[in-house]
């Protein structure tokens, strides 16, 4: 009975805000079990994630992930289970406790033979800093008019936001 109180009251607002303002009802993201929206891009707190078919203990371990602070997708929410997309497409469901939200990306290019420039600053003509191979994990910084600051072992500099896998087109991170 207290779910349907909750449905209810959420249908409430949702109405509410829709009445007070029609545009921000339309700019509203979908929350999930944990209150916070869906999708949204966190990383791997551990360097062991059983990854499973479905969103529990009972079912198989689908594949483990081996290196923690790989970024993934949170497409979907069941109680303390996150159903994870990586950069590579490859979808299974996470125990919360194996996330974090510490906000990480992977260098992607279009070729993976190509390397991806990191500049001193968010501008493609200040200087190069350093050069990454597509499958780097860099920690994510902030992002903002389209460059991200990146950091990692050996480099620190600003990267065009388009060439990462982990955060969403034109977001802001602080």
């Amino acid at each position: 009975m207290t779910s349907g109180c909750f449905a209810y009251a959420g249908l409430a607002a949702a109405l509410l805000v829709a009445a007070i303002d029609p545009a921000l009802a339309a700019n509203t993201v979908p929350l999930g079990a944990s209150g916070l929206p869906v999708p949204r891009y966190v990383s791997l707190k551990s360097d062991h994630v059983n990854v499973r078919a479905g969103p529990t203990k009972d079912n198989d371990v689908a594949w483990v992930y081996t290196k923690a602070g790989l970024p993934v997708e949170i497409t979907a929410e069941y109680e303390n289970w996150r159903r994870v997309r990586d950069s590579e497409g490859s979808e299974g469901w996470v125990y919360h406790s194996l996330l974090s939200g510490r906000r990480t990306a992977v260098v992607s290019m279009k070729h993976k033979d190509e390397l991806a420039s990191i500049y001193d600053d968010p501008d493609a003509g200040s200087a190069v800093a350093a050069r990454l191979q597509a499958g780097v994990v860099a920690q994510v910084k902030r992002c903002r008019d389209g460059w991200c600051r990146v950091t990692g072992t050996g480099f620190d500099g600003w990267i065009e936001q388009q060439r990462l896998w982990g955060v969403y087109v034109d977001e802001k991170v602080n």
